[in-house]
């Protein structure tokens, strides 16, 4: 029996409610103003109440409405300070917690996936679980050979809800934009529900997690837990410890925070030119802090249930169209984005405006090392959401192939996650050693001097030939003279 509450009718309604819910707080609040509370008082009291029935609408659902919730969290530093306080505590509650089902329903689970005896693959197992999540659990247990793992159960009914929950969120978009200003919620519940069938595979996950496990053993940098046991419905792999992110993130030292930055903006870029996968879950819940005396500070990652397969890494066009926007090469930029239809094709553009609308939003990598701020961050969102400014203008008329859109998606994620530990990070040292494109090949550069070595030589010998024929000339006349 499934715990999620999957009658279409009760998660519709409760997923209704939050738009209906805002506009009745909406009048409650004009009431308020109108029995003489200030508009400030009566604005964090509407703001708060907002954020309460949020967490407690998508995190009681699971499912889809979870996993949205989950998304929009690490995008709370774009948002105006005094709408992101009430709504930081509520969304990033969704990164590491969410109520649990009942042990008899996890029970029931292990037993049908893993077999009637399936206490005997363990030598411990907890009921209570150790996280929750959008479309399963985790539990801490002890391996039958004395390894501490996680168990990570999948909740029954959870395909069916995520899709119900993703369906009816997609209808609601327009109404949920007061919960969300400035953001374009449709694409995002679009892209999450084009993943759900990946989402609840646990092989593919499996899969996933043991290539990055295998590529990254023994790494200084980045620790993937291995994987101990897949079935239907259940992934068991390593425990690891760890402080996580959302921690970091809340009361986190300045080192801490530069340090988890680094080792995340690390894993974003080698992660694809090394695996040929790209972590596409980004929020802080799924990584963690890890401190040796020797070995210093590691990156934990969790959660390999949606992923990019990038078999020959990240596309070049990103990291060309970077290296040549920051040398302000506007022709060659605009050329290139046409060419991988970043710009629609029936229309044309002034290709200094599309620089111009480029460079503030990659200043990160136009420096040695960039402090990222949810100032910075607001700024830029600012910037691209008011519809009076040029870059919204520009905006309008440019696209995103879909071949770009996860990168795009987890790209935006981590750098608001950067901007909520507020890290100083080394970007370029990053972008340099791992974005094909970044830094000009050799190759590139030799191909160059050769041809106009070559443009060179047929210049002189057009002079020469020039020369000859005029002494030739001059000879015949002297001749005739």
């Amino acid at each position: 029996m499934s715990d999620l509450p999957r009658k279409a009718v009760t998660r519709t309604a409760k997923l209704a409610a939050l738009p209906l819910g805002f506009a009745g707080r909406a009048t409650w609040g004009l009431g308020k103003r109108i029995g003489g509370k200030s508009a400030e008082i009566v604005g964090r009291e509407l703001q708060q109440r907002t954020a309460e029935q949020l967490f407690k609408v998508l995190g009681e659902l699971k499912g889809g409405a979870m996993k949205f919730g989950q998304a929009l969290s690490v995008f709370e530093s774009a948002l105006p300070e005094e709408i992101a306080g009430p709504y930081r505590a509520a969304l990033t509650k969704l990164q590491e917690a969410a109520p649990p089902m009942p042990s008899r329903t996890v029970h029931s689970v292990l037993e049908e996936r893993l077999g009637e005896d399936w206490r005997d693959l363990f030598l411990e197992f907890e009921d209570k679980p150790a996280a929750a999540a959008s479309i399963g659990q985790v539990h801490r247990a002890v391996w039958t050979d004395g390894r501490e793992v996680a168990v990570k159960v999948q909740y029954p009914g959870a395909g069916e809800a995520l899709l119900s929950d993703l369906n009816q969120l997609s209808r609601f978009a327009r109404l949920l934009g007061p919960l969300i200003p400035g953001m374009d919620i449709k694409p995002l519940i679009a892209e999450l529900r084009d993943r759900v069938s990946e989402e609840l595979d646990y092989g593919l996950e499996a899969q996933a997690q043991q290539i990055h496990a295998d590529e990254f053993a023994d790494d200084p940098d980045v620790l993937v837990p291995q994987v101990v046991h897949q079935s239907d419905q259940v992934l068991v792999t390593e425990w690891m410890d760890g402080t996580p992110l959302s921690e970091v993130i809340a009361e986190g030292t300045e080192e801490q925070r530069d340090q988890a930055g680094q080792l995340l903006a690390r894993f974003l870029f080698s992660g694809p030119a090394r695996t040929g996968l790209l972590h596409a879950d980004p929020h802080p819940g799924n990584f963690r802090l890890l401190f040796d005396e020797k070995a210093g500070y590691r990156l934990g990652v969790l959660d390999f249930g949606t992923v990019d397969r990038l078999p020959d890494g990240l596309p070049p066009t990103i990291g060309t169209s970077l290296r040549m926007t920051l040398e302000g090469e506007a022709d060659a930029v605009y050329d290139m984005l046409r060419e991988e239809n970043f710009v629609k094709e029936s229309v044309d553009l002034e290709p200094q405006a599309v620089l111009d609308y480029l460079v503030p939003i990659i200043e990160p990598t136009a420096v040695e090392e960039f402090t990222f701020t949810r100032a910075w961050m607001r700024k830029h969102a600012a910037r691209l959401a008011d519809v009076r400014s040029p870059a919204y203008q520009l905006g309008r008329y440019l696209n995103l192939p879909p071949a770009y859109l996860l990168i795009h998606r987890v790209t935006i994620s981590t750098i608001g996650v950067l901007c909520q530990l507020g890290a100083t990070v080394r970007m370029r040292d990053e972008l340099e050693e791992w974005l094909p494109g970044f830094v000009e090949e050799p190759e590139e550069t030799e191909e160059l001097e050769a041809t106009e070595e070559s443009e060179e030589a047929e210049e002189l010998e057009a002079g020469v030939a020039v020369e000859a024929v005029g002494a030739v000339e001059d000879s015949g006349a002297v001749m005739k003279a």
